[in-house]
């Protein structure tokens, strides 16, 4: 295991025997038994499957806190999962355990939905594990992720009802502390093994701290959740929270972060690498190779996406080309761009326009739901601003998934940074992938499915949801958007961004390309803004393998909705078509494949 060299072989095994010991190990180490040596117990060898789901469900909820939080799951609120190095091996050895009680289930005697859930949540696990043998663990701060972004979210996701909410919200902001630390202890092993990011892309990383650190404790990010404390709560509680909190916030949070920056600054970017490729770390060739097989659920070399990207780049273009003459410019590529972005009647004024512009846009989709889908789901949505500290570096636009469990609707957020920046004529398409038809309908359906189990629910594909919100994108001309030839280039824009990223991604991480290759290559066929080229090139440098699954999550749907309207012709039905798409969660695309196939066959007969 690559964990054991990190520290004295004696201290190690303390540390590990004092994990292993802990109760949600202890828990499942039983139920495994139970599962594994009294299978006469089940009524069914379903039955055994669900029971081993619940067992996995329930470790996971118990070891990641902060995804239980997320989910709904509770009693898990007021902790931080295990930070430390010498957690590792125990999660990595129970991942183990969890595969080998799946194998022990004879997938012959399960009914048909079983056998297709122990097949999916068995070849998760595979992969997995696979991907053990990869340093990932030392990558645990960029300019898009990290703890600078991930605590003061969570915080502010958590429920905020009840005083023993507010216990829990204490409890961990007192846990910030030795997450920093070890925050720390992990990037310096990450340095000592030249797995880090590459430097170029950490110049604006300190800058998102300054958010987060104040003199002023309620000017943090960490004080909203008590902005919102209810009516209900005693106003001595009340005195009590708000006290503690200052205490935590000004004491231990501040100086941990601070810690943190300082460290970053003046010993961690310093020593990142400056290579820019994935191919450039230890066994990084077969690490590129196999997160492009587990983002794309192929078997894809990236020569072979990177020529599929070539195609659908050069078949893009000319259609925007096409549309540019719609418009009565007579000026060249060039031109139209610095028009594009230059022309102020593609502009909103400010942030708060830009974010009704969305929402606009969102409430004008909902109506036409009914027409493509059969199944829509009872969570709301929201669409807001993206936080101010993490929006120089983040996307355009993204989508966080809520709960119901949570009481927590998806939010939709959109990124008001730089005005110039966010033209209208984007706004339809993303609006379309990030909120509805696309990431809110599909992640809403697939965590409603009653009859999936939790593990199932929760199973994320990128392929299947990233192409799924691509595809949503292109649905907008069936619901009656993309009405001017603007609008319509936008949405081109967009998708031929996401094909410009099959190109790049590839190039950076496979075929030797320079990080001034990709922004030239962008460049070149793109409309977007220098700023989205360079935070969408630099995203890639630092998340090998995860642009990759949009393109090719995208062209499978639509290649699957051609041939079913083909082979059915008139019985063909587009709300039937989507049902089953989302009817089952996110899937790998050669399963979506079969079970269009199937259904084909079936509406046939």
């Amino acid at each position: 295991m690559k964990s054991l060299a990190l520290a004295p072989t004696a201290a190690i095994a303390a540390v590990f025997a004092s994990i292993l010991n802990a109760d949600h190990f202890d828990d499942a180490r039983a139920a495994l038994a139970n599962i594994k040596t009294h299978p006469e117990t089940f009524e069914s060898e379903d039955a055994r499957l669900d029971e081993l789901f619940d067992t996995i469900w329930d470790w996971k909820m118990k070891e990641y806190p902060t995804y239980a939080t997320m989910v709904g799951y509770p009693g898990q609120n007021h902790r931080w999962a295990d930070s430390s190095i010498e957690a590792i091996e125990p999660r990595e050895k129970q991942d183990i355990a969890f595969l080998e009680s799946l194998e022990g289930i004879d997938p012959q005697k399960l009914s048909e939905g079983g056998r297709l859930d122990w097949t999916l949540v068995t070849e998760d696990l595979r992969q997995r594990i696979q991907g053990h043998t990869f340093p990932d663990e030392w990558l645990v701060i960029n300019q898009i992720d990290g703890p600078q972004q991930d605590v003061s979210m969570i915080i502010n996701l958590m429920p905020k009802r009840t005083l023993k909410h507010y216990e829990d919200i204490l409890s961990r902001l007192r846990g910030v502390e030795t997450l920093l630390s070890n925050t720390i202890l992990f990037l310096k092993k990450g340095v000592e093994t030249g797995v880090t990011p590459p430097r170029i892309t950490l110049r604006d990383l300190p800058k998102q701290f300054d958010e987060l650190l104040s003199e002023d404790p309620k000017a943090t990010p960490f004080w909203n959740p008590f902005r919102e404390i209810p009516s209900d709560i005693s106003e001595e509680d009340r005195t009590r929270l708000e006290n503690e909190a200052v205490e935590i916030i000004s004491g231990s949070v501040q100086s941990s972060f601070t810690r943190l920056k300082r460290y970053l600054v003046d010993e961690y970017i310093p020593n990142s690498r400056e290579s820019i490729s994935m191919s450039d770390l230890p066994d990084g060739e077969a690490w590129y190779a196999y997160l492009a097989n587990r983002r794309t659920t192929t078997i894809l070399s990236p020569q072979e996406i990177h020529e599929i990207g070539l195609r659908e780049v050069e078949r893009l273009y000319a259609k925007i080309l096409e549309t540019i003459s719609e418009t009565g410019f007579e000026g060249s590529f060039e031109e139209f761009r610095t028009f594009f972005h230059q022309d102020d009647q593609f502009y909103h004024q400010n942030a708060e326009e830009l974010v009704v512009g969305y929402r606009d846009i969102c409430k004008r989709a909902d109506p036409k739901l009914i027409t493509f889908f059969g199944f829509l789901p009872r969570l709301p949505y929201a669409v807001e601003p993206s936080p101010d500290h993490i929006a120089p570096s983040a996307p355009t636009a993204y989508y966080l998934g809520g709960s119901l469990e949570a009481h927590r609707p998806g939010i939709f957020y959109a990124n008001t940074y730089d005005m110039r920046s966010r033209p209208k004529w984007g706004m339809e398409a993303l609006s379309l992938h990030e909120a509805v038809p696309g990431h809110h309908l599909q992640i809403s359906i697939a965590r409603e499915l009653g009859d999936l189990h939790k593990v199932r629910q929760h199973l994320s594909y990128t392929a299947f949801v990233e192409g799924w919100g691509l595809y949503a994108e292109t649905l907008g001309y069936d619901m009656g958007f993309y009405k001017d030839p603007y609008s319509r280039i936008g949405q081109l824009t967009y998708e031929i961004w996401r094909a410009i990223r099959l190109v790049v991604d590839t190039g950076i991480h496979s075929l030797g390309w320079s990080r001034q290759d990709a922004l030239d290559y962008f460049n070149k066929y793109s409309l977007q803004t220098e700023h989205d080229i360079i935070v969408e090139v630099d995203r890639y440098i630092v998340w090998p393998g995860q642009a990759l699954a949009y393109k090719i999550g995208q062209m499978k749907i639509l290649e699957l909705r051609k041939k079913a309207a083909q082979e059915l012709g008139d019985a063909f039905d587009i709300r039937a078509f989507h049902d089953l798409v989302l009817g089952n969660g996110a899937i790998p695309l050669n399963v979506l494949e079969s079970r269009v196939q199937d259904w084909i066959d079936s509406e046939k007969s």
